[in-house]
């Protein structure tokens, strides 16, 4: 009865963990990648104003207009030049849905970081895709020559994400500009996720559409803003491929929730900075923390997660060790062909982060 398209994914194991920690007592969930903070005042009050109002309706398929200039306009400041279009999506996961439905043909090869955001390569499979992996281990940066070597007549795109998802890393102008010229050289489309673009610690964010011009940027409102359950991200990029993503959303998603972009035009004039130096302390204690306890590990420049080295065993084994002791983690393999690490999300309050850490402290050993 069912296809054969549903057998090429499966479930995630974030949300494997997300269910067994509803049935462990009091757990210390380092797990989620959800920021710890209520959705902003004002933006709750655009909201709930936009609904009370009676603007409950269908948008534009692509999204308000009032929304996509204000989107527009900002990520022109950011990376520095003119886009051709934009639309509004169902959160980032939605804008990859309707990027891979438009781009990625059966047979075709797409080029993704390991370690990987989770959906990558399960989009990439349902839509007859073969994901291909370009290694970024052991410090989890994008180098060129990892990726060139890979390249063949069937290489349709390289997905690159900064700062990236799991491990939190953040990658230089030189690694952006080399992936710009691998990708303009060999004619090959790039899709850039920068959903954490507002959380980069250490230095300003850079994005990969500042170096390259054929490449699909892809951002958010819900880890800046935690709108994770409102579903609201964007897509900006060539404007022959915006018209047909916005086609596909027409028959799929429709249209973002409406309320959830009105409530973004107030959302874009927040100072997300408060939020952005707390992860920042909450960063340095994680891996100043794990450092001291003997873990090996990357101090991640963005996002809200680190990714160490398992101690021992592979990280199933270790992941479970953590989890009878009430501790949520992801084992690596999750988000990588690899099983040797483990994510922590430090999306959580000082004393949720704290407990988590005496756990890790004392399970760094096998005993």
């Amino acid at each position: 009865m069912l296809t054969k398209r549903t057998k090429l994914i499966d479930a995630s194991g974030i949300r494997k963990v997300f269910e067994l920690g509803q049935s462990v007592e009091n757990p210390i969930n380092l797990s989620i990648g959800q920021p710890h903070f209520d959705v902003p005042q004002e933006v709750q009050e655009a909201a709930i104003s936009a609904i009370r109002s009676g603007r409950n309706a269908y948008t534009l398929t692509q999204g308000l207009p009032s929304l996509n200039k204000k989107v527009m306009k900002a990520a022109a400041e950011s990376v520095g030049r003119e886009f051709e279009s934009s639309m509004i999506t169902c959160g980032v996961s939605g804008g990859l849905v309707l990027a891979f439905m438009a781009l990625v043909e059966p047979g075709d090869e797409v080029l993704c970081p390991d370690p990987y955001f989770v959906m990558y390569k399960h989009l990439i499979n349902l839509f007859g895709g073969k994901p291909v992996y370009y290694d970024t281990y052991p410090d989890f940066i994008i180098r060129g020559e990892k990726i060139e070597p890979l390249i063949n007549e069937r290489t349709k795109l390289i997905i690159v994400s900064s700062p990236a998802n799991p491990t939190g890393a953040v990658h230089s102008e030189e690694e952006l500009q080399e992936i710009a010229r691998i990708a303009k050289e060999r004619d090959i489309f790039v899709v850039s996720d920068e959903i954490y673009a507002l959380f980069s610690y250490d230095d300003p964010h850079l994005s990969m559409a500042s170096y390259a011009d054929n490449c699909l940027l892809l951002g958010g409102f819900s880890k800046s803003h935690s709108l994770t359950g409102w579903r609201l991200g964007f897509a900006l990029g060539p404007r022959e491929l915006l018209t047909e993503m916005t086609k596909l959303q027409q028959y799929t998603f429709v249209c973002a929730p409406s309320f959830a972009q009105e409530a973004a035009l107030a959302a874009m004039d927040i100072d997300t900075s408060p939020w952005r130096n707390d992860y920042r302390k909450k960063r340095d204690l994680v891996y100043s923390s794990l450092k001291e306890f003997g873990y090996r590990l990357e101090k991640p420049g963005g996002a809200f997660y680190i990714f160490p080295e398992c101690p021992w065993g592979t990280d199933e084994e270790f992941t479970a060790e953590a989890i009878k002791n009430k501790l949520l983690i992801i084992p690596g393999s999750v988000f990588s062909e690899r099983n040797t690490h483990f994510r922590i999300s430090y999306a959580a309050e000082d004393e949720t982060i704290r407990r988590g850490l005496e756990v890790l402290k004392k399970i760094r050993s096998r005993g």
